[in-house]
């Protein structure tokens, strides 16, 4: 990791945040996460419906992978993750979960409660998210020609049929201010990889966020996912996630999109979507050398280095 670096902000939440920025630390020493709050399943979903709080299950996931190689970082990644087994209630709680609460509640303000737990953790990065109130999905999901509506991240993901678009509830979510002024003040923003429905375009459809990712200055990257996310994107291929991207987000331009070759099918295809965005195609291996669909960290760092330095 270099101490300075460009100043980077990665949209996302879950594994696929997860990946992007245990990348992205290794490349640069200014990063922000922005996360979805959208959660409303397991420890976060039960938090949030207990005490009215923003899930906290993706900002987790998202402190975990900015720690850092070193005894620290793997311990406390490791404990912040954790989840309790039992047969009471704490079970399936994740201790970072409870801990990222408490000081919400002690501080009475969501970033600084994050910056907080990121000190502690020794984080490479800062965490913040993308509203200051929780949201809920609401999906079109298409089965045998039927169209239904479908409301919360959970059933979003999971409801049989194919999803067609997204909005969110409350339409306007009030940014976090925060996040709003890392977007304008970035160097480059990288959305993905992650699922697209419920991780990824949200970020989008927040006013005031997605006012300052058209606006500016910062160069914009997609990093397309390795396979289709099993009750979202099931058959999409890689130009369709861009088609739908475009669909959401009109006028949105992206510079750079990054996909693996083993993820792509037909390379013409992808090439002419990238170009209608008005960007350009960077085909690198950035897959786990064992063949799960999931990056790998240090692949994908290095090729992201090379991308920022106008190498690729």
């Amino acid at each position: 990791m270099e101490a300075g670096g460009p100043r980077v902000v990665a949209f996302g939440g879950g594994h696929g945040l997860y990946a992007s920025l245990s990348a992205l630390r290794r490349v640069t020493g200014t990063v922000t996460a922005v996360v979805t709050v959208a959660d409303d399943g397991g420890s976060s979903g039960r938090l949030r419906r207990e005490l009215g709080v923003l899930p906290p299950g993706d900002l987790r996931m998202a402190l975990a992978a900015l720690c850092g190689d070193d005894e620290w970082g793997r311990t406390w990644s490791e404990v912040v993750q954790h989840r309790f087994r039992s047969e009471g209630e704490l079970h399936g709680h994740a201790v970072g979960n409870l801990l990222i609460v408490a000081l919400w509640e002690l501080l009475d303000d969501p970033v600084a409660g994050l910056d907080w737990v990121g000190r502690l953790l020794g984080a490479h990065g800062t965490v913040l998210p993308m509203a200051s109130v929780p949201i809920d999905i609401e999906a079109e999901v298409e089965l045998d020609g039927v169209v239904s509506i479908v409301r919360g991240q959970v059933a979003c993901a999971s409801t049989p049929g194919n999803v067609r678009s997204i909005s969110l509830v409350p339409a306007d979510p009030p940014a976090c201010a925060e996040a709003v002024a890392a977007v304008r003040d970035a160097d480059w923003v990288v959305l993905g990889p992650g699922s697209w429905f419920t991780s990824v375009l949200p970020h989008l459809m927040v006013p005031e966020l997605a006012g300052a990712l058209h606006s500016t200055a910062a160069r914009r990257l997609v990093t397309l996912n390795l396979a289709p996310q099993p009750g979202e994107t099931d058959g999409f291929s890689a130009e369709k996630h861009l088609q739908v991207l475009r669909e959401h987000a009109p006028g949105l331009t992206i510079d750079v999109v990054l996909a693996d070759p083993g993820a792509v099918g037909d390379g013409g295809e992808l090439e002419e979507a990238v170009e209608t965005l008005g960007g350009r195609l960077v085909l690198a291996e950035v897959a786990a050398s064992d063949g799960s669909a999931r990056h790998d960290a240090r692949r994908l760092a290095s090729v992201l280095d090379e991308i920022f330095r106008e190498k690729r």
